[in-house]
Parts: C-alpha cells; structure tokens; sequence
C-alpha cells in the first residue's frame, strides 16, 4: 500500500515548488495510471515513492511518504528497491550487465541472495526472454531491451513495479507485450503497477484507475472509464481521450446516436454503441507513383552487423526499393525490422556489403556521408543529436555556411519563420522543450535543400499535444520535403502524413502500398505487429467497407 501525507518538494533554485501539499492512497493491487502535462510533476512524485527524493535528489523536502508502512525518509534506496520496482523512461541506462540472465540476477546478487540465478531465470520467464539468457545485451531489439529492464527491477519480487513512459519507444506489438505482462503481474502477482502514460487507448483496455495531476498537486484520482469521460480537463492538460471516447460524443452532440451516461472508452463499447449506424462507403485508394524519376535504389543489398559470438546478425537480405522523387513514404515494422539500416545505407553512414545503393545516380560506397548530405539528410531520432553550435540560429547555418552559401543567414531567416522558431533563435537547442527540438532538428535537416528527407521517428518520446504539433508541422512542410521517408511506429502519424507505407519484418519488405491497401490486409497487420489507428478500427467494426482515419470523417461518414 502507498500512502502520501502533505507532501510537498522544491528543486534547488526553483521558484515554485514541483510538489506541492499531494494527498494519496494508492491501494495493493490496483494498477493505476498518471497522467498530466509536461512540468505536472508525475515524474518526481514517482521519486518519492522509491527514496530517489529525498535521499538521491536534493531539495526542499516535507511531508510524509509510506510504502507498505515504511517511511521512506526512514529507510535506504537499497532497502526500498526491495519494496519498489522502477523502469525509467531512458531504461537503456539502468541496463549495466553484459549478458542477459547477468542483468536480470544482477539486483539480486547485490542483495548476496542465494538463489539469485534462480530468481533472475524466473524473471526472465516472465518476461519471455527465457529463450535469450545467454545473449549479449547489444543482441537485443529495443523491445526486448525494455522487457529486460522490467526483468530486472521483478526479479526481487517487489509488491509495487512503476513504469515511466512504458512504451514510448515500442513497436505496438512490443507495446501489447509490455501492458499484457503488466497485466499478469498485477492478476496473478498481485503486484500494484503505477504507470506514467499519455497513450490513453492502453489506459482504457488495461488500467482500474487514472490520476491526473496539475500544477504539482493531485487534481483527482478515478476509475478509468468515468476519468477518461473528464474529456474537457483532459484536453486542457494536452492529454487526448481515446479516439473512440471522442467519436461518440462528437456523434452524440451531432444528434446522430444518443449516448445515456458515460461515453464508451474502449473499441468494443464503441462498435456496440453504433451497432445499428451504417458508414457511407468508401473506395480504396491504391498507391500511385508521384513521378517516374528514381531518387534512391536498393539493388540486391545485403548487409549484417558482425557479432562477437555466433553468426553474424543478417539486417537486409536481397534486399531491393525504389524510392520515386515526390514519395511520401513511411517506414513501418516491428523494433528489429531494419528500419534504421535502411537509413543508415540511404546517407552513407553505412555501406552494403552486398549489392548497391544510389542516391541521386551516386552509388554510396563511391561517395561519402558528407558529400551525400546535399542530396540526402538524415533527422536523428534524439535530436539533441544534432545541435552542435550554442544557440539554434547557428545551428541552422552551419551546414550551409561550412559550404559556403552566400545566402546562408537570409535562408535561416526563413526556416526560422517556417518552423516557428524565430523567438529562440538565441537560444541551445539541448535545452529546448522536446516540441521545440524536433521542430529544430527539422530545420537542420532541411537547410541544405536535399532531394530526400529521411526522419527517424520524429514523434517519439512525446506527449500527444506535440506529436499533434509535429504532424502539423510535417503536412505544412509537404512542399519543402518533396520526397521524405519517415522510420516510425507512430500509426496515426502513418495514417495521415504518409501516401506509400512500406512494412517491413526481418529485414524484408512483406507490404508496399497505400494506407488503405496496408491497414486492410489484416494478415499484414498480424505479421507485423501493426495496430491501426483506433477510429479506423471502430470504421471496420461498424461497417467493413469504411475506411476512415480521422475522427471528424468517422462522424461525418455516419448515415442519419
């Protein structure tokens, strides 16, 4: 049980404090789900539960924090580890092992129990990463990294697992994974899981209860379907109720259903709610090539990563794509597909080791990654990444001051205004929000005019307010990225931004084709892991022959 008397804590030379007077009772068992804009103080609540603040973190700190009874001020970080589990958003830094059955026993080791292996192999069964034990943790997909992470904060059979941002970086397959076996720890452990989460379809479909903070204090604590039916004060915090949830009260209030009491929250509620609606039909669009003038080509390219034991790790295969000048192309696959390598081979970074690459009729093992960069540029998926000067104005003319462009400050000038970032101008781009450095990541990428503009998931690691901002950004941006290819599990981004998706599984293309043509191949979708945006799914459930993407063409398309 967690209980919180008053507590309240201000960082060193904060003006206001993060925490402020919180109250709460969080019961065994349950499995809870905190929400809250940027700067709220989900995070640090979360460090008070497991001694991090005050015993880690310094500042000013009061009030009262128990788990299981035991007063935290009262107790070491070591001893409530045993108490508490955590898996943090950056979980790729609390992974400090080599091998995976070392990490997953390492905690329990440190703690000389005897049966560490023991609990270390259990842990990984959980997991379902028995089958890895042996393996080098750079052998691992992101996906298994974070199952890892998780592995090793269980395997001391803590009462409480809190996770922070749980399936930020996931594949949806990867992110099921992840809730599904939240989901069995908490039924069949009875382990109380606390999740920091702003994908609230996962919240719907796994948690009992959701707790919103604001200004540093808890505004309310309720059960899932009546917390995320507060649809105005979700909105108001940037948090966006379940596509589904928003569909019906749009068709509620547009007197096309009627709705008695709670909207439904999740895809089943949803489909029986418009049982008796019907859709007007929609045609499938095919993807059509936008020219006939070849920009990037995949020929026969093979290419693996040398391992330190076993046999090489095969990334492509016979591998073969053409890219067409005016593509607007996502790159959609489970964690592991060969996304990245793709990439990688397009601006040079890497060179095939079979086969060949051309960018722009330059073969890549002929040309560097610098010369390339005037015909392909590369937008990392940590932006921070890519600020290499103090200030973002810089930042944006480097690239074309080095080449000596004589119009170098007047075209910063313009990319500033079209990316909105005329007001930070002078400032560092590493301390940017994270909205503002991907719209300045964007900026950078495009700066030398490339032919091809490739993202590498442009919306990852952000609450949804932003990745709405980003998605607008990318559509406003259509006409100075005339051919982009964008590497993302982000499926609503895929839905409206991308006109060709490519699917890829173990390195092989298995789908190419229009959104209508990938989201409607239901064999596809269960190859890949792909879990279509939920309106679309709702569409399909209430009448077969929609294909529907947006919330507004669901409610428009309903018949009466």
């Amino acid at each position: 049980m967690i209980k919180i008397e008053n507590l309240c804590f201000t960082y060193p030379g904060a003006d206001q404090p993060q925490l402020n007077e919180v109250d709460l009772e969080i019961k065994q068992g349950d499995f809870v789900a905190i929400v809250g804009n940027n700067g709220c103080g989900k995070s640090t609540l979360c460090k008070t539960l497991n001694g991090l603040i005050p015993h880690y973190f310094s500042g000013d700190f009061s009030g009262h924090v128990w788990i299981n009874e035991k007063n935290t001020q009262d107790y070491s970080i070591g001893e409530l580890a045993q108490e508490i589990g955590y898996v943090y958003q950056d979980f790729e830094n609390q992974i400090v092992r080599p091998t995976v059955l070392d990490e997953a026993s390492f905690a329990c080791l440190n703690y000389a129990m005897k049966d560490y292996i023991d609990r270390g192999r259990e842990a990984l069964q959980l997991t379902g990463l028995y089958h890895k034990e042996e393996a080098y943790i750079w052998q691992l997909s992101g996906g298994q990294k974070h199952l890892l992470a998780l592995a090793g904060a269980i395997a001391l059979s803590p009462g409480i697992v809190i996770l922070d941002e749980p399936i930020a970086q996931l594949d949806p397959q990867h992110a099921t994974m992840i809730y599904e076996l939240l989901k069995r720890l908490n039924e069949e452990q009875k382990m109380t899981i606390i999740v920091i989460e702003h994908h609230t379809e996962f919240i719907a479909d796994y948690c009992h209860e959701v707790m919103m903070m604001k200004d540093g204090r808890i505004a309310w604590k309720l059960p899932t379907k009546e917390a995320l039916n507060r649809i105005e004060e979700l909105q108001g915090i940037h948090v966006f109720p379940p596509q589904v949830t928003l569909a019906s009260k749009q068709a509620h209030e547009c007197q096309k259903i009627e709705v008695n009491g709670l909207y439904p929250i999740k895809i089943e509620e949803a489909a029986h709610l418009f049982q008796s609606k019907r859709l007007q039909r929609s045609s499938i669009k095919k993807y059509v090539r936008p020219s006939d003038e070849c920009v990037i080509e995949f020929s026969d390219v093979r290419h693996e990563y040398r391992a330190v034991k076993g046999d090489n790790k095969v990334a492509l295969n016979q591998f073969n794509l053409n890219v067409y000048k005016g593509d607007k192309i996502a790159l959609i696959g489970n964690n592991g597909a060969g996304k990245s390598t793709i990439l990688k081979l397009m601006t040079g970074l890497m060179k095939p080791k079979e086969g060949s690459v051309t960018v722009c009729d330059h073969d890549t093992r002929a040309f560097s990654a610098e010369q390339l960069s005037s015909y392909v540029s590369l937008v990392y998926q940590n932006p921070e990444q890519m600020f290499i000067k103090d200030n973002i104005f810089d930042d944006i003319a480097f690239s074309m001051k080095l080449r000596a462009y004589e119009d170098y400050e007047q075209r910063t000038q313009e990319l500033l205004k079209m990316f909105r970032l005329e007001n930070l101008r002078d400032r560092d781009g590493r301390l940017l929000s994270g909205g503002q450095m991907r719209r300045a990541s964007l900026a950078i990428g495009v700066a030398l005019g490339p032919e091809v503009i490739l993202l590498d998931e442009p919306t990852a690691n952000l609450d949804i307010a932003t990745r709405q901002e980003i998605m607008k950004i990318l559509n406003a941006t259509k006409d100075v990225m005339q051919t982009a290819i964008i590497a993302t599990h982000d499926m609503q981004l895929v839905a409206e931004w991308a006109d060709r998706i490519i699917v890829l599984n173990n390195g092989y293309i298995i789908a190419d084709g229009s959104r209508d043509e990938i989201f409607g191949n239901q064999r596809i979708c269960r190859q890949a892991g792909i879990r279509p945006p939920d309106i679309y799914s709702l569409a399909k459930l209430v009448d077969d022959r929609m294909n529907c993407y947006h919330i507004e063409q669901f409610v428009e398309a309903l018949e009466g």
